[in-house]
């Protein structure tokens, strides 16, 4: 008896983050992460004076860099779900598309693909921290970019590197 594989029904792992009821597992890891971060930059950038304790930073900023590190996770995977699904008509090679939704160690470009878009998401989460998280709450911009970037970089979505394979046999 010949043995099928049927990878259209597979999901490639970042893909799953996004479904329910993974979803509640993935936001509510977002925001715990989100939140020792916040707190790690209160305190290692000196960000406490006599108006703004770790109480009041962390309640007016924990909401706004949880949704919008969300959403730019979101905005990344989408770039990853649209080639992974329009691959074949965009005339991608199959290790690549492969590479892309099942494991991204498998092709150069995959990987570079799947950076690519954990940068996008981690641009996307400076912009809307710097602009609208932090805005009023961080005046100096110096001080505003290295608290930005900082969260950007830990909290862009390195699950995306994950290989699917792992967790499908």
């Amino acid at each position: 008896m010949k043995k099928i594989t049927l990878y259209n029904i597979i999901f490639p792992i970042w893909f799953l983050l996004f479904l329910p009821p993974v979803i509640i597992i993935t936001l509510i890891g977002n925001f715990i992460i989100d939140s020792l971060v916040i707190m790690a930059c209160f305190f290692v950038f000196r960000l406490g004076n006599i108006k703004n304790n770790l109480k009041t930073f962390y309640n007016k900023s924990i909401l706004k860099v949880w949704i919008f590190g969300f959403l730019a996770d979101i905005i990344g995977a989408s770039i990853l779900f649209l080639l992974g699904t329009t691959g074949n008509s965009l005339k991608l090679p199959n290790g690549l598309i492969t590479g892309i939704n099942y494991d991204p160690f498998s092709h150069p470009v995959a990987v570079t693909t799947i950076i690519f878009s954990m940068l996008i998401s981690a641009v996307f989460i400076f912009v809307f921290n710097y602009k609208f998280t932090f805005k009023k709450q961080i005046e100096d911009k110096k001080l505003r970019l290295k608290v930005v970037i900082t969260i950007a970089i830990i909290t862009m979505p390195w699950t995306f590197l994950l290989p699917t394979k792992w967790f499908y046999h």
